[in-house]
């Protein structure tokens, strides 16, 4: 029995990971902010496992781990961290107010969730973690400083828990894709030359196919798409003057 808890679910790459994972038999649950589109997506699929909650209220997160994976006799075998946001704009034009709310729930929320999954992950053979990063989270990206940041922190985090919980025989990675056509950027009203530049050219069901890649396999970082895995590679090798130089030309700084 494979089962997976998705935080972010109830839109975007999320619902697009939770059917892709359900149709292929897994026990799926979900969790978002959204009451409303969340019971939606779980109505969608039959009726599974939700449970609304902020990832930044410990609390909160603590409780739905433990009933979920009550189900399942106590065993979590892959926990998806997808809940995310994102701003777009010059970093002075925004408000801290909004900069506190993208580290809180990218970073902290994201952290609490791996944190509280922790025994039920232990206790699951072949037990995986996978985060939501970015390219954002290789290349700082002007635009989006708060959440280049926040991404860097999770391809920071999810690099020491890789080596940290080997002991313990669960695998932890990342999905780094550029930009993906999700309403979290369609929403934006502000559009940063690097993603003129760039464009958007997945969707949120090529990330979804990404997790299933990544959760039988075992890379740390997984980019996506064959423009930024050609990026992603070159800049391993490249001196970073090379990559801050790539970054200028895109973003037309």
């Amino acid at each position: 029995m494979n089962n997976i808890l998705i935080t972010g679910a109830a839109s975007g790459i999320g619902a697009a990971t939770a059917r892709l994972f359900h149709e292929r038999g897994w026990q799926v649950g979900l969790i978002d902010r959204d009451a409303e589109a969340l019971a939606t997506q779980a109505q969608a699929l039959g009726g599974v496992w939700q449970r609304a909650l902020d990832v930044t209220d410990l609390a909160a997160v603590e409780a739905a781990l433990a009933d979920f994976c009550s189900i399942y006799d106590g065993q979590l075998r892959l926990l998806f961290n997808c809940a995310g946001v994102l701003r777009f704009g010059h970093f002075e034009e925004i408000d801290m107010a909004e900069h506190a709310r993208i580290l809180n729930i990218n970073v902290l929320g994201l952290v609490q969730v791996t944190h509280a999954a922790f025994p039920y992950l232990k206790a699951t053979r072949g037990a995986q973690v996978i985060s939501m990063g970015s390219a954002s989270g290789v290349y700082g990206t002007p635009h989006m400083a708060s959440y280049s940041a926040s991404k860097f922190a999770v391809r920071g985090f999810t690099e020491a828990l890789e080596l940290e919980w080997r002991h313990h025989g669960i695998r932890v990675g990342d999905l780094m894709p550029p930009f993906v056509r999700t309403p979290m950027v369609s929403s934006q009203r502000f559009e940063p030359p690097v993603l003129r530049r760039l464009g958007v050219n997945l969707n949120a069901e090529d990330i979804a196919q990404a997790a299933w890649r990544q959760a039988r396999g075992a890379a740390v970082h997984r980019p996506v798409s064959w423009l930024f895995r050609l990026m992603y590679g070159a800049g391993q090798l490249s001196p970073a003057w090379v990559n801050r130089g790539i970054m200028k030309l895109l973003s037309g700084a």
